[in-house]
């Protein structure tokens, strides 16, 4: 470990590993520790404690089929994938993570996850909404492994417990600022505050994990912790490269009305039913077969629908109930304890007795950092649109592989962290040479991210971070919400352009470097407001609707002209570029046939 001197304001300490791992959620943490355990020299970034990370939050359960409750195959999980992504998936991804994930889960068993069991001792599996048998022609899947309704809690803490296990280091409370990028576009690390003492950290490396997940407090309400700024999607971008499918932002049906607290799909999944101000369990109307447990993007549709006509309840009539009442005791003790004890503190409600208040809340980004299969950062070069950016890796809600395209099933989040983890620590062990010297770096080499960190240090304008974030918020949940119209996406355009314009005059009041929490809000807004221009301005260009993007103007599906992922990238300026990659129609063997496009029906 050296120190050298950049700029007279900043010391940098330089640091040298193989791989970086930037976030310590699910995917990071799989990743860090799979990484180390294949003898790797890892060391992995966060800005909160990695216990602490939004994986925690997670409740209903990660999805793989091992058929212990009933009928399944990884095929079936693959076909209703592929069904769900509303065929923006890329399927040689999704086949690649269908199949993995049996192994994966029980890999995750095996370093102690403690999943709840049935009688005879295997991983409990809940149902959840998408999840077929027989190419969607039988009865719901039980494919859900569940821990309680607590399970991001129990893998996050596990996959801490296996990465201390395998010696790998953590830098605690450290803000990643940028990438460190060379001349001929390869990444070569990361420069980081260390927030508790104020001091710059170059990790330099041979390879650089993005693991930070979405960036759902670019809305106003969202079920994402307030850290879920984007961190890593904002470092791509300032590094010039594009996102793909920004457009597709899930909004979750059942977030608690005015706190926006998740209440997971497992809830139905256990027989929950969602009622209107008539009583009646409106979704048998709109998806017959499956009623409650459609996908995500459905139920929130089906929900405003219903509010939109008049049946919501309340006094303004501007929410829906979730009603569990009918479960009884001994189901919620066991399989919910946690959503009983959030509808409790957040909704005032006592479930057994009462329905919970919920209302559609932003809660995932299907969009992110494109990658391919083995969690390796993709971008269009020329002819080639499956370029990739040596040395830059992304995993997790941060990336885009795409396995989600337009929809998330429920339950495939946890599924796609560990399983792209995994990927990744698997291709590096392939492709990374261990403890190899690291090439020189031009003296030049952070002056972006330095400039960058200094020009918000000394921000000296008349608005306050906190009013140009609201702004921002307040235009994401108003224009690019669960209905979309070609008038109000131009409208949003116009308006974040003119928030993003106005960040020129953010003051910053604080201009330490030590827990400088004014600065890091600062840093983190700047990155959620590139990523809330290229979502609004990747919306407005998509003419058709499919999975959570959904245009009145456009009511269906338009595959000959958009079955294909955007890819949008954003100046300092805020000038942004449209291009496009093809969505990958093919498997990666012969284990199972790609799925033509069709009507997506339930």
């Amino acid at each position: 470990m050296t120190a050298s001197s950049v700029k007279p304001a900043y010391k940098i300490t330089e640091h040298k590993y193989d791989m970086i791992v930037v976030g310590a959620g699910g995917a990071g943490l799989r990743a860090t520790f799979g990484l180390a355990q294949k003898g790797l020299n890892t060391a992995c970034i966060t800005k909160v404690f990695p216990t602490r990370s939004h994986t925690v939050a997670a409740q209903g359960g990660v999805a793989a089929a091992l058929a212990n409750m009933g009928e399944d195959d990884w095929r079936y999980h693959f076909y209703d994938t592929v069904k769900g992504s509303d065929w923006l998936g890329d399927q040689d991804a999704i086949e690649y993570m269908c199949r993995e994930a049996i192994p994966a889960i029980i890999e995750l068993e095996h370093y102690g996850v403690p999943f709840s069991r049935t009688e005879d001792g295997k991983i409990y599996q809940r149902p959840f909404g998408g999840m077929t048998t027989r190419y969607g022609e039988g009865p719901p899947a039980q494919r859900t492994c569940a821990a309680a309704d607590r399970t991001g809690h129990a893998i996050l803490h596990t996959l801490y417990q296996q990465s201390l296990a395998h010696d790998a280091q953590f830098f605690i409370e450290y803000f990643a600022l940028d990438l460190i990028m060379d001349d001929e576009g390869a990444c070569r690390g990361v420069l980081a505050l260390d927030m508790s003492t104020g001091e710059l950290h170059l990790f330099r490396a041979q390879g650089t994990v993005l693991a930070t997940g979405g960036y759902g407090r670019a809305y106003f309400s969202a079920t994402s912790a307030h850290t879920c700024t984007g961190d890593g999607g904002g470092m791509v971008l300032r590094a010039g490269l594009a996102m793909q499918d920004m457009e597709f932002v899930q909004f979750h049906p059942t977030g608690i009305y005015g706190a926006g607290c998740l209440i997971t799909e497992g809830v139905r999944g256990e027989g929950g039913i969602l009622r209107n101000s008539n009583g009646e369990r409106f979704m048998e109307r709109y998806a017959p077969s499956v009623k409650d447990l459609a996908p995500r993007d459905m139920v929130s549709r089906a929900m405003t629908m219903e509010i939109r006509e008049g049946r919501g309840v309340g006094e303004h009539k501007d929410h829906i109930l979730l009603d569990l009442t009918h479960l009884g005791p001994e189901v919620i003790h066991e399989k919910l304890p946690g959503i009983a004890e959030s509808a409790r503190i957040f909704a005032n409600v006592d479930v057994e007795k009462q329905p919970i208040p919920v209302l559609p809340t932003v809660h995932y980004n299907m969009g992110g950092i494109p990658t391919n299969y083995h969690g390796e950062v993709v971008q269009l070069r020329g002819d080639n649109p499956d370029a990739v950016v040596p040395g830059l890796y992304a995993i997790g809600e941060a990336a885009c592989v795409s396995v989600h395209g337009a929809n998330r099933l429920g339950s495939n989040s946890l599924l796609d962290l560990v399983v792209f983890g995994r990927a990744v620590a698997n291709r590096c062990a392939e492709t990374i040479v261990r403890n190899a010297p690291h090439k020189t770096l031009p003296a030049s080499a952070c002056d972006r991210a330095l400039a960058n960190l200094d020009r918000h240090r000394n921000a000296n304008g008349a608005t306050p971070t906190a009013n140009i974030r609201l702004d921002m918020q307040r235009t994401m949940q108003a224009d690019a919400a669960v209905f979309r119209t070609g008038e109000t996406l131009a409208q949003g355009t116009k308006k974040i352009r003119d928030v993003h314009a106005s960040f020129a005059d953010v003051k910053v009041t604080d201009r330490s470097l030590i827990w400088n929490s004014d600065l890091i809000e600062t840093l983190e807004l700047q990155n959620l407001l590139d990523q809330a221009v290229v979502t609004m301005v990747s919306a407005e260009n998509r003419k058709e609707s499919r999975g959570a993007h959904a245009r009145e103007d456009y009511p269906k599906r338009d595959d000959e002209n958009w079955m294909k992922h955007t890819l949008c990238s954003i100046d300092a300026a805020g000038n942004t570029k449209i291009e496009y990659r093809p969505v990958h129609m093919y498997t990666m063997s012969d284990e199972i046939k790609a799925v033509p496009p069709k009507a997506r029906v339930y």
